[in-house]
């Protein structure tokens, strides 16, 4: 079996460079062959960058998250450009809307997401989208801006209405560890349902941990509990969901192996 880790921020695991090293290597002896490494901020995306540059096994995306609105830096347009060239970067993102968190205010947040998204557009890379509280908004201005590359809703909150109507779109949905919560309803009812091309799994290390290590920072080597749990779910063989879900994500980055 092979995963591929879609959302992982390395950096908030573990500061340490050779601490982040040893993080992926462990992915990799847990079956997670790739892993994608997101940054908040440009300031660390380059650090992480650094750390992880001869880890091959991990890409990388390039962005400015919401949080970041009241300082995303000085010439970060530029900053995502010049970056967008290294070598394994292969997204924008994260990027998109929280309005739970009320970082800057509405009218900041999404003039920096439309002006990223607009960015990808032009650098010809697929987004990776945080919504958090800001659904109607976030599928609103995707009908408009979403670059040709398309985008994946990351670590999907979201119920199964709102991705019937996200689908029509050339977005995938993206689940964490909090899909394998007992009481998450919703997220059930949408994996359920999704069309197994179009999922594709993340850890949203060290955050939403699966149900089963509760109590622990999560971790990219975690993630074959999600997939596990997606495959019950759903009724349908390990192996087979585990195998769509790489494809997917390869996919969706447009890495060849």
């Amino acid at each position: 079996m092979q995963l591929f880790d879609t959302h992982a921020h390395i950096g908030l695991i573990n500061e340490d460079p050779i601490e982040q090293l040893l993080i992926v290597q462990e992915a990799k002896q847990s079956d997670v062959k790739k892993v994608m490494s997101i940054c908040n901020s440009l300031y660390d995306f380059f650090q992480v960058y650094e750390n992880l540059k001869t880890a091959n096994h991990v890409y990388h995306s390039i962005g400015v998250s919401p949080s970041e609105v009241i300082n995303p830096g000085k010439d970060w347009a530029l900053q995502i450009e010049e970056g967008s060239q290294k070598d394994r970067v292969v997204a924008l993102g994260e990027i998109g809307l929280d309005y739970y968190r009320k970082f800057g205010n509405k009218d900041s947040q999404i003039e920096l997401f439309i002006h990223q998204l607009e960015l990808a557009d032009q650098l010809e890379l697929p987004v990776i989208i945080h919504n958090r509280e800001a659904g109607e908004d976030i599928l609103n201005i995707l009908k408009d801006k979403l670059p040709p590359r398309g985008g994946v809703l990351h670590c999907y909150s979201e119920d199964w209405k709102y991705a019937q109507e996200a689908l029509k779109l050339n977005l995938y949905i993206s689940f964490a560890g909090n899909v394998t919560y007992r009481n998450a309803r919703n997220l059930h009812d949408t994996a359920k349902n999704m069309p197994l091309d179009r999922i594709l799994i993340e850890t949203e290390s060290p955050f939403m941990v699966p149900a089963q290590y509760r109590g622990k920072r999560n971790r990219p080597s975690y993630l074959g509990a999600t997939a596990e749990f997606i495959a019950e779910l759903r009724e349908e063989p390990l192996e087979e969901v585990a195998e769509a879900l790489y494809n997917n994500s390869l996919t969706f980055f447009g890495i060849k192996e």
